[in-house]
């Protein structure tokens, strides 16, 4: 993702650095803690909705590394082993790198749960994208994107980030599970949501999907016209979002979309599985530390030309 303005840039990169230094510090003061909110700005979690199994596998490659291997509820569907970074684990080049590309560096802070709830959502209603060309956006490590490439019969399945760091464990993902797509073709691409350069994908896509892609407003706008401009033109097509409120950020995307001719619906209850986890952990009949509805539980939005 990139930043659209000078502005917007500098406070990006004034966080990025504040959220580098806490890393660093490891304890920082609670005045420290409270400058730079960083439980109100990533919501970060070991906790997830615990929709799809998994397990730690003993073989990752580097140190910083681990690899979850993911078992599809569902008969007969291949394990899927996801390589990603250890949480709380952050390097200097990550900042570096962000600064020069003016991204954030969220795909890498962990598989976020809203992702889960995104492949589960895919999973649970695969014939839709049966034949189908299909692109995440913003996918960190590709969860979603790689089980819909191994259980719904795309056509063609991109999964896409503005991370170069990121879209290097894409690929290693998909590498990793090649066995497990049948006749899909699948691949990753770097793509900023801002980008110019990239017409031979324009209006070729029938399904784009996503996850927690609307917190930062700065990419509000990048956001809903990289959508408009990859949505297929020619036959119905729509984009997914799975997305929690977060304050206001979300109604503030929405508004962009319609600034930019676009048509919206929004769902809370949108799966009987999904909605049960959700109310088991707002009346505590299972435990998530923190949980709230605004910062977790995503709601659907399909976006349409």
């Amino acid at each position: 993702m990139e930043t659209g303005t000078t502005g917007t840039s500098v406070k990006a990169s004034s966080l990025r650095w504040k959220i580098l230094r806490q890393a660093i510090l490891r304890k920082p003061n609670a005045d420290e803690q409270s400058e730079i909110g960083i439980k109100r700005i990533t919501r970060k979690t070991k906790q997830g909705f615990n929709l799809l199994p998994c397990h730690l596998v003993d073989d990752a490659s580097h140190s910083s590394d681990v690899t979850v291997c993911y078992t599809l509820p569902i008969d007969s569907a291949p394990k899927l082993n996801l390589t990603q970074r250890m949480v709380d684990h952050a390097e200097l080049s990550d900042f570096e790198i962000c600064n020069k590309y003016n991204i954030d560096n969220t795909g890498l802070v962990c598989q976020w749960p809203s992702e889960e709830v995104l492949a589960y959502f895919c999973l649970s209603h695969a014939d839709m994208f049966r034949s189908k060309r299909v692109i995440e956006l913003g996918s960190g490590y590709g969860l979603a994107g790689l089980v819909i490439a191994a259980v719904t019969e795309a056509s063609e399945v991109v999964i896409s980030d503005g991370n170069p760091q990121v879209v290097d464990y894409i690929q290693h993902n998909i590498d990793a599970n090649s066995k497990a797509f049948g006749g899909t073709r699948v691949k990753s691409m770097m793509l900023h949501w801002n980008q110019n350069e990239i017409s031979n994908i324009s209006s070729t896509f029938d399904l784009i999907v996503a996850s927690d892609c609307t917190f930062f407003k700065e990419f509000h706008n990048g956001l809903a016209q990289i959508v408009k401009f990859l949505l297929g033109k020619a036959q119905p097509s729509e984009a997914i979002f799975l997305s929690p409120k977060r304050g206001d950020s979300l109604d503030k995307f929405l508004e962009k979309i319609k600034e930019n001719d676009l048509r919206f619906s929004l769902q809370e209850n949108y799966d009987a599985e999904i909605w049960k986890h959700h109310t088991e952990f707002m009346n505590g009949a299972v435990s998530w530390p923190s949980y709230q509805k605004d910062h977790c539980y995503p709601l659907l939005i399909r976006i349409t030309v």
